[in-house]
Formats: structure tokens, sequence, C-alpha cells
């Protein structure tokens, strides 16, 4: 690889890393899982149903959020969680090609 020049869009690295750090975290997957079986779950029935304490919940939530791997829509007290497939597919098929899968 002397010689080699590797250069990365800064933006979009910095956007992938905060990606596959959202999804790589166990409780994270799991719920996104709830998430995924429910299509559409205000928070409340996420940690209430899983057995997590509120505020670890929200935290986790915010880390995907802010990947944008779930989107959230207010209503009125409730904050409605749903999962952005579009991201989620993106990453699989990125990952998929990485490890030489796709």
């Amino acid at each position: 690889m002397k010689g080699t020049k590797v250069t990365f869009d800064s933006d979009k690295l910095n956007y992938s890393s905060e990606l596959m750090r959202a999804l790589a975290h166990p409780l994270r997957l799991k719920i996104l899982d709830y998430i995924d079986n429910h299509k559409s779950i205000n928070v409340n029935k996420i940690y209430s149903s899983l057995e997590l304490e509120q505020s670890i919940t929200s935290q986790h939530l915010k880390i995907l959020r802010m990947a944008g791997v779930v989107s959230v829509e207010v209503s009125g007290k409730f904050h409605i969680y749903q999962i952005n497939y579009d991201v989620i597919e993106k990453a699989s098929f990125a990952v998929n090609r990485f490890v030489g899968k796709a």
C-alpha cells in the first residue's frame, strides 16, 4: 500500500461512525427490535415493557435519533418512535459490502 493515498469525506466518515456506534450496542438493538415489532410505539411502553429505567431508555433513543435510525413524533405528551428503515437498509448494505457479503 506504499504510495497509495487514502482520503475520506470527513462528514460522511463522522456520520458513519455515529451510525455504527448507535447500532453496535446490545440494548439499542433490543429497543430497535421492540419498535420494529410494534411499527410505532410510545416511549413509555418501550421502557415499561423492556423493564428499563426511563432515563436510560431516553438516552439510548436520543443516540438512535441523532444517528437518524429512529424518528419521533410528538403527539400531545406522548413521544411516538418509528424506525427509519432507509437508514437501516443503507447501514446493512454498507456492512455487508465491507465484509464481502454484498
